[in-house]
């Protein structure tokens, strides 16, 4: 079960551009595995058993999150998004502020002018990060105490995941996208090293997707295919399921390879594994990145239904166990 790994991820903060403590995490878990790891200079984390791999599975590890752009004079913070999400969402979530030096504070999401009983238009206010803030939780009341106690513009700010794993098999928490399948793919290193044995495949843990700009970089040139791990998308005009895995045809950039996807299609029947295919209108991934990039590979795009995503995420064990299931289909397909 991938879901204790999962969330083995979750509970470490890794907002779009800080991520050296979650890749040092995965690097301490996979070492006594006797893999080759290797940092790109970029900082993702490759992890595989041989130095020439032909297949590479790729999810990220960065997630949204959020920069101080601006200290009020009022002592409240404003923020610049890290990634794309709706503001809405996240209103009210509780926040940690990690400071240059390491030292954090804690805080939370708010619409500005906030109280119900002395702003009568509250509900009528736009969620835009340009009408929102984080309240500290500090006894501050003008920019330089803010600044006395060592918090800057440029300070990363990471919302609280707030998992929750149901009785009835749901996955609730904040990036699921794509903490799920790192978690999957953690996993697999820790459990199935016997599969992967004499495998020419790696797995690569990225950390500047939510940015666009993570995947194409330090890729290994023996890499020929490459099978990307991240959420399904479920909601209106889509096929996407929470318990099954999602093939994804085609995202914003364009259409995956067909052949990769004959071929995970012809896996998941073969295996019985619950699965979908899906055209998503409005994603990108670090599939995009390769294929705008213009890569001479060939790539294909798996995950777990997720609803709500960038938002209040949820999936299901059973997509999880999917995904996994799929991966190892074609771990074990390759010659």
């Amino acid at each position: 079960m991938s879901v204790p790994y999962i969330r083995e991820l979750l509970d470490i903060p890794s907002p779009t551009g800080y991520t050296e403590q979650v890749i040092d995490h995965i690097a301490s878990r996979v070492r006594s595995q006797n893999y080759l790891t290797t940092r790109t200079y970029k900082g993702s984390l490759i992890v595989s058993g041989v130095a020439d791999p032909a297949v590479m599975v790729i999810g990220h590890i960065d997630t949204l999150g959020g920069m101080v752009s601006e200290i009020t004079a009022g002592g409240t913070l404003r923020l610049s998004q890290l990634g794309g999400y709706p503001p809405n969402s996240f209103e009210g979530e509780y926040v940690t502020v990690i400071t240059m030096t390491g030292k954090t504070f804690r805080g939370t999401f708010l619409v500005d002018n906030p109280a119900a009983h002395v702003n009568k238009d509250v509900k009528a206010t736009e969620r835009i990060m340009a009408n929102m803030h984080v309240r500290l939780d500090a006894v501050v009341h003008s920019p330089e105490e803010v600044k006395a106690l060592g918090i800057a513009v440029g300070d990363f700010v990471a919302f609280d995941p707030r998992p929750e794993l149901t009785d009835t098999g749901f996955l609730k928490s904040r990036f699921i996208d794509d903490k799920a399948c790192s978690g999957i793919m953690l996993d697999i290193l820790l459990n199935e090293s016997g599969a992967l044995r004499d495998k020419k495949i790696g797995f690569y843990f990225s950390n500047y997707e939510e940015t666009g700009n993570g995947c194409p970089a330090g890729l290994p040139d023996s890499v020929r295919d490459v099978i990307i791990a991240d959420m399904g998308v479920v909601g209106d005009g889509v096929t996407g399921d929470e318990t099954k895995v999602s093939v994804c045809a085609k995202d914003s950039a364009g259409p995956y390879d067909l052949t990769l996807r004959k071929h995970l299609e012809s896996l998941a029947q073969t295996h019985n594994i619950p699965y979908t295919v899906d055209v998503f209108p409005y994603y990108s991934s670090d599939g995009t990145a390769l294929l705008r990039a213009g890569k001479d590979i060939r790539v294909g795009l798996i995950g777990p239904g997720v609803s709500a995503s960038h938002g209040v995420e949820r999936t299901h064990t059973g997509g999880i166990a999917a995904t996994r299931a799929l991966i190892m289909a074609y771990i074990h397909s390759m010659k």
